[in-house]
């Protein structure tokens, strides 16, 4: 019985060790899943976002900015980092995207405010994701003027 028990254990274990990596793109739950970064739901793909890591655990965005702000966090590390895949939807169509191989045009309103709509191929004034990354985190959005809107329609 000793035995089987052990067999058993390490069957367990072995199957463990070889599960597979899934990190492709996820369909959105609008039901369920929420933004880990500001806590909303997911009301709109074409400016949603995830990333998946390599436990196949995924965490979703309603705006870019929300992805780099959780990509600077410390949390990001602990989700899995560089080993961890993120993907846009195209603002047009709905299609996930990498978030590196997609092109980001500003000036459009998002769930959040910051700006910045993903799209598959090159617009005129597009920027890389690196760019458009840097950007975000140097303030050049338009999520100051987005939380003024909110807060003045909070005192009305």
């Amino acid at each position: 019985m000793k035995k089987i028990m052990i067999f058993m254990v390490a069957v367990f274990a072995l199957s463990m060790c070889t599960r597979k990596v899934d990190q492709n793109p996820r369909d959105i739950n609008f039901d369920r899943d929420i933004c880990i970064n500001c806590l909303m739901g997911l009301a709109d793909q074409k400016f949603s976002a995830q990333s998946i890591n390599m436990r196949n655990e995924v965490v979703w965005y309603d705006d870019l900015g929300c992805l780099i702000q959780y990509m600077d966090s410390p949390d990001w590390e602990k989700f899995g980092g560089d080993e961890a895949v993120s993907y846009i939807a195209d603002a047009s169509t709905g299609e996930w995207l990498r978030v590196e191989e997609a092109w980001y045009v500003y000036g459009i309103n998002t769930p959040m405010g910051y700006g910045y709509a993903a799209y598959k191929d090159y617009r005129e004034g597009a920027f890389d994701f690196a760019t458009t990354a840097q950007r975000i985190r140097d303030g050049k959005s338009m999520r100051e003027d987005f939380l003024k809107k909110k807060k003045m329609l909070h005192h009305d």
